[in-house]
């Protein structure tokens, strides 16, 4: 099932925030002295906290999406794989989020702020090929469907 305009033009807005501020927040972290207690300044606090927002507002649209684009289209078999694998990048930004947030351990934030920037940034890259394959898939049902008319 496709999405309706506005959904979609949510979840991109959503993503978009997320992608800039995780990647200004990137050169913030490392230009920062890391002699200086709470490098950043006052820009890294804000970036996160408008970072944390973003993923809290995209947490809501992902939830949604699961029944609304998700299940349906499990249901048709149509861009599982791709589906899946969209699915297991947003589990780990999760979970890492969680992990970078409540972790005590310096050595497992370290770990799971690397595996959450990958996967952030490898997220918008697999975003635009699901959404690619999603695109021929509707198109090949619809001349499948054409076909079948004409016979």
């Amino acid at each position: 099932m496709r999405l309706s305009g506005a959904f979609r033009a949510s979840l991109y807005a959503a993503l978009a925030v997320l992608l800039l501020t995780g990647i200004a927040w990137l050169f913030i972290d490392a230009a920062r002295d890391p002699f200086q207690p709470g490098g950043g300044g006052e820009a890294g606090p804000l970036l996160l906290a408008v970072h944390g927002g973003a993923a809290m507002a995209f947490l809501i649209l992902l939830g949604a999406l699961l029944p609304l684009h998700v299940q349906s289209n499990w249901a048709r078999d149509r861009n599982r794989w791709a589906g899946v694998i969209m699915l297991a990048i947003n589990a780990v930004l999760i979970a890492t989020a969680y992990a970078l947030y409540y972790s005590g351990s310096d050595r497992w934030r370290s770990w799971a702020s690397d595996l959450h920037i990958a996967a952030g940034l490898v997220l918008p890259l697999w975003l635009a090929v699901h959404i690619w394959l999603g695109w021929r898939t509707r198109l090949a049902a619809q001349r499948a469907l054409a076909d079948a008319d004409w016979q």
